[in-house]
């Protein structure tokens, strides 16, 4: 579909009410007790998390975000007593999340700002605590876009990494609409038990139900998996504002993907279960990089970013397969074992997906993207599940309960 047919989308066709007594603000204390909504050819209905191994059928493959939230809040104290919350979205010099992570002196990052009236040009500092003593850390602002600021961290103690700063001076995020400031507890609640990767400042929350029990459970059943990496950005939380979708403008989020799943996609003959949007952005984007290098197989890293509506532009198609090998090859040529990225890609109404069979994912806010996607992914029934959910006492958004929908025939 072109984006001329979807351009007149109304997103209040997407919203429905959420009464604040539904939103978990807390998880539950064991992960795999959740709840889980199943949608598929009989209809709908509810079972546990913890029987998700005995509802895949043998042989399917899941396919996993395995980013890691950091601790991307930083609270700087200036000398009059004002407060200045740096919030560390994407880095920006170094630009490579792992490269920027090892720095041990300084390195830049795209922020939010809060209490920004309140921050001039003078630098901030704040004294972090280590058993060695005292580490300060120093930030200065280098560069003002409209809503981020591109800040220059440095520190006097070249034995700590700015990963290791950050996990010490820095607070997890948690997302807004729970409405409470973040705990101890969160730090490993509101991570995944695969989570390897840092770089996210939001948990891809549909993976928060599993447990290592779980896992090992699916591999006994014969479920094979893979991972990807996205980081999750702050724009995941962005309302749609617009009163069409064409007008949205959506954020952009850094992808990484090794050769080997890659290699396990492209030979993939089981059911493809995509666990969460995030992973399922990742996977779609897969398509139109290779439908770009298909074009110009001779690509430089950054003219492989998906744009918002690349998916809508009427080109030409290949197969799923041909894309895949096409990055398979890309990478082969130039010695490399994962594919670098980012991505802007939107999923709505009308879109075609190339390969999952089905999808994990939590219940997500009103008039939100990702609302959307679930709609391109089951079609009209998404009003249904959510109603049925809600009627039935389930737990929404982040630290709420699951959903198995299988996608909507062609």
């Amino acid at each position: 579909m072109k984006k001329e047919e979807i351009s007149h989308l109304q997103i209040s066709r997407f919203h429905y009410h959420l009464p604040e007594e539904k939103i978990a603000r807390y998880p539950l204390l064991q992960r795999d007790t959740s709840r889980l909504l199943l949608y598929g050819e009989d209809g709908i209905s509810t079972d546990s998390f913890s029987n998700l191994p005995e509802l895949l059928p043998g042989g399917s493959l899941l396919l996993f975000n395995n980013t890691r939230v950091i601790h991307a809040r930083l609270l700087f104290r200036k000398d009059t007593g004002a407060h200045i919350e740096i919030f560390c979205l994407s880095p920006s010099q170094p630009a490579d999340y792992a490269v920027s992570f090892q720095q041990r002196s300084t390195c830049s990052w795209s922020c939010m700002i809060g209490n920004a009236k309140r921050w001039k040009e003078e630098p901030l500092q704040m004294e972090i605590m280590v058993k060695e003593g005292v580490v300060r850390l120093k930030a200065e602002k280098i560069a003002v876009a409209e809503k981020e600021v591109v800040v220059r961290f440095s520190w006097d103690n070249d034995s700590f990494t700015f990963s290791e700063l950050l996990e010490i001076a820095g607070e997890l995020p948690i997302p807004p609409y729970l409405n409470r400031p973040t705990e101890a507890k969160d730090d490993e609640t509101y991570q995944t038990v695969y989570s390897r990767i840092e770089g996210s400042v939001a948990a891809p929350t549909a993976g928060l139900h599993f447990t290592p029990a779980v896992m090992e459970r699916l591999r006994h059943k014969g479920v094979r998996t893979a991972e990807v990496t996205l980081h999750v950005g702050a724009g995941t939380f962005k309302p749609v504002k617009t009163e069409t979708i064409a007008e949205h403008d959506m954020h952009t989020e850094f992808i990484s993907v090794p050769k080997e799943t890659i290699e396990v996609l492209l030979h993939n003959r089981g059911k493809l279960i995509v666990v969460g949007t995030t992973s399922l952005r990742t996977v779609e984007s897969l398509y139109y990089i290779g439908r770009k290098l298909h074009h110009n197989p001779g690509a430089l890293p950054h003219e492989l970013t998906v744009q918002q509506w690349e998916p809508y532009d009427g080109a030409q198609e290949i197969t799923p397969q041909e894309a895949l090998q096409n990055i398979l090859t890309y990478l082969e040529e130039r010695g490399e074992e994962r594919l670098l990225a980012a991505t802007q890609i939107i999923i709505v109404p009308g879109y075609s997906f190339h390969f999952p069979d089905a999808l994990l994912t939590n219940f997500h806010q009103p008039q939100s993207t990702l609302l959307l996607l679930i709609s391109a992914f089951v079609g009209e029934t998404w009003r249904m599940i959510y109603d049925y959910a809600l009627s039935n006492n389930y737990r929404f958004l982040s630290y709420g309960d699951s959903s198995l929908l299988w996608k909507k025939p062609k």
